[in-house]
């Protein structure tokens, strides 16, 4: 039974529309992402979306966004005060992939579910793994500045048998969900071996479609040429890569992380390297972003680091306003939310 309140809903002539609170980082943006939004719901006719932005004081976001059932908001701290202050709000839709800066407990206490991008980054961030396995392995970043520094080869260092290729390779994939069976499915057809590990139980169909083979965690780290980590920031993930773990790895490989920073123990990380524990990195994320100049990291051999744009593609932007409207039209006919994400 679709919940048909006076405090949830808003008239237009004879159609009641349920509202949406959009609220965003960027004030600049608004108007963009608000026709975008506007534009896909304006199909169904469902929704009334009203934005704000965390530029406001917090008491006009809130009295703006009074009888929201769903806030689409971005995945940080200042979010969580706002959703706890609506009371008709249902649902928390993020347009991001994680949901770490997010207390889920807390909203949850509030009659509040918090839903992430249902994957509209998924095929972005995939690549943008893949990118990194292949810079380090040919030095992309040495061959791109030497041209731009106008030496053309002079500045490629390093011997011919530190560039190499896929083949023959064992990547271990760490949560096959909506990125990483992304990976896995892009490495068909490289000439590589492709593992995983998951605490999700898949089906043989899952692993075949993907092409990925399960592997206990500690025996992947052990074997694998790359790691490539695709999980969720929780209580159970933070710093699940450190000092144990690098040494346990080849001291040929190299780790791929494209999920959250936390994920990685970075000191371990810059020990693990220093000691020459492990051979490289590539990473989209950091502990700290944006990331210290100091950091040792950057100025390291085989270590790549990109600003956390591994999202960064039109589409990414286009499936996450999909995915947003959908779930927000599932809430105003009655219909319970996808992509839900429960507390750990």
């Amino acid at each position: 039974m679709v919940d048909v309140s006076q405090r949830a809903m808003t008239k237009r002539g004879n159609m009641t529309k349920t509202r949406v609170a959009l609220l965003t980082k960027r004030p600049q943006h608004n108007a963009i992402r608000l026709a975008a939004l506007q534009e896909i719901a304006a199909k169904n006719n469902l929704l009334e979306i009203v934005v704000a932005d965390l530029e406001q004081e917090p008491g006009e976001i809130i009295a703006a966004f009074q009888s929201a059932r769903i806030l689409i908001a971005p995945n940080i701290k200042p979010t969580n005060s706002i959703a706890a202050k609506l009371p008709d709000l249902k649902l928390l839709q993020t347009f991001s992939a994680g949901t770490d800066q997010l207390d889920l407990a807390l909203l949850l206490q509030h009659g509040i579910e918090v839903a992430n991008n249902g994957g509209a980054n998924a095929v972005s961030v995939a690549e943008h793994a893949i990118m990194l396995m292949l810079t380090i392995n040919h030095k992309f970043d040495l061959q791109i500045e030497s041209v731009k520094d106008g030496k053309w080869m002079k500045g490629v260092t390093g011997a011919l048998s530190e560039y190499t290729s896929m083949v023959d390779r064992q990547v271990g994939i760490i949560g096959l969900g909506r990125i990483g069976s992304r990976v896995a499915q892009r490495l068909r057809g490289w000439e590589c071996s492709v593992v995983y590990s998951d605490i999700v139980d898949f089906d043989t169909g899952y692993e075949s479609a993907v092409g990925a083979k399960r592997m206990p965690l500690d025996q992947l780290i052990a074997t694998s040429d790359y790691i490539s980590l695709h999980v969720p920031l929780d209580r159970f993930t933070y710093h699940m890569m450190s000092t144990v773990q690098f040494k346990a790895m080849k001291n040929s490989a190299v780790l791929i992380n494209t999920c959250r920073g936390s994920v990685v123990d970075e000191a371990a990380l810059v020990d693990a390297l220093k000691n020459g524990e492990i051979w490289g990195a590539g990473l989209d994320v950091t502990e700290v972003e944006p990331t210290p100049p100091d950091n040792p990291l950057i100025t390291m051999p085989n270590v790549v680091i990109t600003p956390h744009l591994a999202t960064r593609v039109i589409q990414s932007e286009w499936n996450a306003d999909m995915n947003a409207v959908e779930n927000a039209e599932r809430i105003a006919q009655g219909f319970k939310p996808n992509w839900i994400v429960d507390p750990v």
